[in-house]
């Protein structure tokens, strides 16, 4: 069996794992933990069965840097000499939607995940059951109830007509 280098791997699955990140963490941590997948999948890649699904690989990868994220940032404080006068750009790429992060944000933790997993990432419900525990109906159920929310919730302040999540 030929092997891909892992470099195609990140070419071609970076900009996705990226985007899973950004929606599940925000902008600010994203970029940490995309690198901390490609590192670990980077140590697990020789390993990795044949005809795996390698983008649900690193999606879950991702998942579970994320949790390993979220985990830690609940057990820290953040120490602030001056409150800022304005909300920081740091991490925001320039075609990023602050508002949608927002709406993201407001959504429960499953369905948040569910539809970055879905719809940013692509993959099957089935594999995101995998990912975030339950059953594949529960992962479309938490899916389509995030976005039936964000729907409601969400207006882009483009101009773009018909622009939904």
């Amino acid at each position: 069996m030929r092997v891909r280098p892992f470099e195609r791997i990140v070419d071609e699955y970076g900009p996705v794992v990226l985007r899973v990140c950004r929606a599940v963490l925000g902008p600010a941590e994203a970029e940490d933990a995309w690198s901390e997948t490609f590192l670990a999948a980077l140590r697990a890649y020789p390993d990795l069965p044949e005809g795996a699904n390698v983008e649900a690989w690193l999606v879950t990868i991702a998942h579970r840097k994320a949790l390993d994220v979220t985990r830690a940032r609940s057990r820290r404080a953040v120490p602030v000499g001056e409150v800022p006068d304005r909300p920081s750009a740091f991490g925001l790429p320039q075609d990023w939607d602050g508002d949608l992060w927002a709406a993201l944000a407001r959504l429960p933790d499953r369905q948040r995940m569910a539809v970055a997993y879905h719809y940013l990432a692509g993959l099957p419900y089935r594999d995101i059951a995998e990912i975030i525990g339950g059953t594949t109906d529960a992962a479309r159920r938490a899916a389509a109830d995030g976005i039936r929310t964000l729907r409601a919730t969400y207006r882009p302040t483009s101009s773009v007509e018909g622009a939904r999540p």
